[in-house]
């Protein structure tokens, strides 16, 4: 019996002893470290992102009209004005590609007061001559290397 205390004893003792280097040392170490990457994790977040401008990007896809040839389509495109009426007054053309099969590809600044006068430009000269899709952009190239960099840091460590 005085064996089985002992051994007990002696079980209870490594358990305070394992509970007192957990408390002395390990414990502050998780905290720190979890403090630390969850710091790390919210500044991150919390970088601030925000466009400082007055004007957004807005990218409008006109797809060719396939069915249509390319004389058929031209001579549409006079008839409504379209590069007359296209792109409005007071918008900034930021960039204008041909994308072979598929049609044009052009990216507007634009006030978002105008972004009425961007549609109805598009629906009066555009429409019967291309299939159209706009979509609100932003430029992503400085964040996507701002993320790829710090990601190889973190890798790095």
């Amino acid at each position: 019996m005085l064996f089985i205390l002992s051994n007990h004893a002696k079980i209870i003792f490594l358990i305070h002893k394992a509970n007192t280097i957990m408390k002395k040392y390990i414990t502050p170490l998780l905290i720190s470290f979890l403090c630390f990457t969850g710091f790390s994790q919210s500044s991150i977040a919390a970088e601030d992102y925000t466009i400082n401008t007055d004007k957004i990007l807005v990218t409008v896809v006109l797809k060719h009209q396939q069915d249509k040839s390319l004389t058929e389509l031209q001579k549409k495109m006079d008839e409504n004005r379209f590069w007359q009426s296209f792109p409005p007054k007071g918008m900034e053309i930021d960039s204008w590609y041909v994308m072979m099969g598929l049609g044009q590809v052009i990216t507007l600044k634009v006030a978002p007061k105008d972004l009425r006068t961007l549609n109805l430009a598009i629906e009066k000269s555009a429409w019967g001559i291309f299939d159209t899709n706009i979509y609100p952009t932003y430029e992503f190239k400085d964040i996507a290397q701002s993320i790829k960099a710090k990601k190889a840091l973190t890798d790095n460590q």
